[in-house]
């Protein structure tokens, strides 16, 4: 019984067509890893020529497209030119931005805004003719900032807004289907860049307190959204992947 389900879920991604925004390090270089590995072509995209090409070649990906998802025009582009239509489209371009308004730095805390709430809002426009029906896309989000907390006010926008924006574009853009993936502390190269030193106190912390008693990796995320594209029953929902890291005090 294990054996044909595995085949079944297996089967659910050949022949599929999973596009990655953001996909070449990280969450989403792993989810197109998991996706080509379980039998669709993968179209990545992301801003660094080089580290692009390095992971198109690794994964063997149908096609592969460098240049910044937020500029407008390039995007529209992007989509213009792809081959035909696709199936799966995951944004995972972006990073959080932190900071006291006080010592708030006004163009990275727009690009950030621009990363979280526009790239989604342009693709969600993009998609329609372009991603097959009871295809899907999906967001990423998170939930450190549900929390209030000082330096958490641009971060905060968006772990609000996204939920609420994924319900209504499933509506919207039905049979498309609309999810977002919300998640707490991920092990990726990004985190490594923001805590710098910290990394390794932070690992140790969430090693002893998470109830899963380990960190989250880029390999978690890939599952549940691999997961998502393959359930079709999935729509306007948020799911969370933290490790219950949002159950804990303080």
């Amino acid at each position: 019984m294990a054996t044909a389900s595995a085949a079944e879920h297996a089967s659910a991604l050949t022949g599929r067509t999973v596009v990655v925004i953001g996909g070449s390090a990280g969450i989403g270089l792993e989810t197109a890893r998991l996706a080509r590995a379980e039998g669709a072509d993968v179209i990545l995209t992301g801003r660094d020529p080089q580290r692009l090409e390095r992971a198109a070649a690794e994964l063997g990906t149908q096609r592969s497209a460098a240049f910044d998802a937020t500029d407008p025009a390039a995007l529209e582009r992007f989509f213009q030119e792809l081959p035909g239509p696709v199936d799966h489209v995951m944004i995972t371009a972006g990073r959080p931005y932190y900071g006291l308004l006080a010592d708030m730095d006004v163009e990275q805390a727009r690009r950030s805004f621009d990363e979280h709430m526009w790239l989604p809002i342009n693709v969600a426009r993009l998609a329609v003719g372009r991603v097959r029906p009871g295809g899907t896309l999906i967001f990423m989000g998170g939930t450190g900032a549900r929390r209030p907390r000082p330096g958490l006010t641009i971060a905060a926008m968006g772990t609000a807004a996204l939920p609420a924006m994924t319900a209504n574009l499933a509506l919207e853009l039905a049979p498309i289907r609309v999810n977002l993936i919300a998640a707490g502390f991920v092990d990726t190269p990004l985190s490594a860049q923001l805590l710098g030193a910290d990394l390794d106190e932070r690992r140790e912390q969430l090693r002893a307190t998470l109830p899963i008693r380990r960190v989250v990796g880029p390999a978690d995320v890939a599952a549940l959204a691999v997961h998502i594209m393959t359930n079709t029953a999935l729509t306007g929902a948020t799911y969370d992947i933290d490790g219950g890291q949002q159950l804990l005090p303080g």
